[in-house]
C-alpha cells in the first residue's frame, strides 16, 4: 500500500502530468481538495473507487481515511492543486505517514505561477531586468512568516514576487512594497488560474487594490509584483543563443574542428 501525493496543476485538467493521471486512474482510494481540484481529474478514478472531498476534513480525518485504505491494502491518490511542494500542507501528512510506517511518493504538478505566466505570454526571468522569482505569502490568519521572510525584507532584492494566499492583504502589500518598488511598479493579480473563469487584473502598486475590490476578488488569486512583468522590446537578448557566446555544446569553429 502506498500514498501518492499528486499535483493536479492549477485548474485545467489537461495540465496534470501523465504520471499523475495514470496513478489516479489506478488508485481505488482518492482523497482530493474539492475546492481547488477539477472534478474532471478525479473522474478518472477506476469504477467503484472510494473518492473523498477533503475540503471539510481535518488532518486526523484525512489520516483516518488513509489508515482505512492501509487495512484494505489499497493505494491512495492524495490529489492536491498545483504542485504539492508549494503550500500543499503535505509535510504534516508525511510526518503522520512516517510514524505509521506508510510508504509515500510525491508526484510534481504544474504550479499556478507557471501556468499564469504561460497564459500571460511572458517570461518571468528577463535578461538584465529580473533574474529571480520569489514565491512567498503574507501572514494573515495562517501561521506567521519566519523572521527575515517578511515582504519588507524580500522586497529589498528587487526580484519579481509571486505572492500566494494574500489577495485580501493588498493594503499591507502596498505599504510594504511601495517604498521598495515604487508606486508605479507593475502588478498582476491572477485569479483562478487555469479554470474557465480565470482572469488577470493589471495595475500598479498604487491602484491594484481598488481594481481588485471592484472585481470582488477575495480568494484563489496570486499577486505578481515586479518590473519584469511589463515586457517591451527594450531588453537584451540572452547569451544562450548568442552567436558570440560559446559553451560546451556550441564551441568555437576552430575548437569544434579539432575534436
Amino acid at each position: 500500500m502506498k500514498v501518492y501525493f499528486i499535483g493536479a496543476g492549477p485548474g485545467d485538467p489537461e495540465l496534470i502530468t501523465v504520471r499523475g493521471l495514470r496513478l489516479i486512474e489506478r488508485c481505488h482510494v482518492c482523497l482530493y481538495a474539492g475546492s481547488l481540484v477539477p472534478a474532471a481529474v478525479v473522474a478518472a478514478t477506476p469504477e467503484g473507487a472510494h473518492v473523498v472531498d477533503t475540503a471539510s476534513l481535518t488532518l486526523d480525518d484525512i489520516i483516518g481515511e488513509i489508515k482505512t485504505a492501509q487495512t484494505q491494502d489499497k493505494d491512495v491518490a492524495r490529489v492536491h492543486s498545483g504542485d504539492p511542494s508549494l503550500y500543499g500542507a503535505i509535510a504534516e501528512q508525511i510526518r503522520r505517514l512516517k510514524a505509521l510506517g506508510i510508504e509515500y511518493e510525491i508526484v510534481p504538478g504544474v504550479s499556478a505561477y507557471a501556468a499564469a505566466a504561460a497564459a500571460l505570454g511572458i517570461e518571468l526571468t528577463v535578461p538584465e531586468v529580473t533574474q529571480s522569482l520569489i514565491l512567498t505569502r503574507t501572514a494573515m490568519k495562517s501561521s506567521a512568516m519566519p523572521p527575515g521572510e517578511e515582504l519588507t525584507s524580500l522586497g529589498k532584492t528587487g526580484a519579481t514576487l509571486a505572492i500566494h494566499l494574500s489577495v485580501r492583504n493588498l493594503r499591507q502589500i502596498e505599504r510594504d512594497l511601495i517604498p521598495l518598488y515604487g508606486e508605479d511598479c507593475p502588478v498582476i493579480v491572477a485569479y483562478r488560474v487555469g479554470w474557465p473563469d480565470e482572469a488577470y487584473i493589471h495595475g500598479t502598486l498604487a491602484d491594484i487594490r481598488k481594481k481588485v475590490q471592484a472585481e470582488k476578488i477575495t480568494r484563489t488569486a496570486m499577486i505578481f509584483v515586479g518590473r519584469g512583468l511589463v515586457q517591451d522590446d527594450d531588453f537584451r537578448d540572452s547569451a544562450l543563443y548568442d552567436a558570440a557566446h560559446t559553451h560546451v555544446l556550441r564551441p568555437k569553429t576552430g575548437r569544434a574542428s579539432s575534436q
